[in-house]
């Protein structure tokens, strides 16, 4: 049975990725402490708000070590969400942040000469196929400023299109991660949490 937590911090839209949760049937439960991790099967790190606000929030909590134990080390499946998967990376543009670093590469910000910043809005995301399988090109809903370069492109699992290609969502074994907001994505992101929600660790 799936021990699911979502991670609530200052910076985070955790109460509308609960309500997702609960809307396809699972139990989940908020984590506000490094303690409330322990046992969890499935960690949600949602996202609004900037680079530097939910790395402040995630080290007052006391979180930063304790997810890098539960994600890295105990493989415990992980999903991150706009700012969420932003963060993954070693560092962001959006206040210079040093962020967690379990995968190689940087955030940057769109040009904003050439598109309106933020990008804000339903956009269209094409999927390579992983352990969900293929996963059906559909349309998601976005609002961001900055967007992650892997240095590795076998991370990104989505791409879309906003002036030029983008990562819309990365994968590496059991981290998972989306640019867009699944949990206000309708149909199609509520599937997408499902998929994430039925796996189980090593992705059986």
């Amino acid at each position: 049975m799936a021990d699911i937590r979502i991670i609530d911090y200052k910076a985070g839209n955790a109460p509308s990725v609960m309500h997702a949760v609960d809307h396809l049937g699972c139990e989940a439960a908020f984590a506000r402490t490094a303690g409330d991790l322990s046992g969890a099967s499935h960690i949600i790190l949602p996202g609004v708000g900037s680079a530097r606000a939910t790395m402040k929030s995630l080290a007052q909590m006391g979180m930063t070590e304790a997810l890098t134990e539960a994600v890295l080390r105990k493989k415990t499946l992980f999903l991150g969400i706009c700012v969420g998967m932003q963060i993954l990376f070693e560092h962001s543009e959006e206040g210079n942040t040093h962020c967690l670093g379990w995968l190689a590469g940087k955030v940057v910000k769109f040009d904003a000469a050439k598109v309106r910043v933020p990008q804000m809005g339903w956009n269209r995301v094409w999927f390579a196929e992983n352990v969900f399988g293929k996963v059906p090109d559909d349309c998601f809903y976005f609002v961001n400023s900055y967007h992650a370069k892997p240095k590795d492109r076998a991370d990104i699992w989505g791409t879309a299109s906003y002036g030029a290609e983008f990562t819309a969502a990365i994968h590496r074994d059991n981290i998972y991660a989306t640019q867009f907001h699944v949990e206000k994505s309708g149909e199609a992101g509520l599937g997408l949490l499902k998929r994430f929600l039925d796996l189980r660790t090593g992705g059986q």
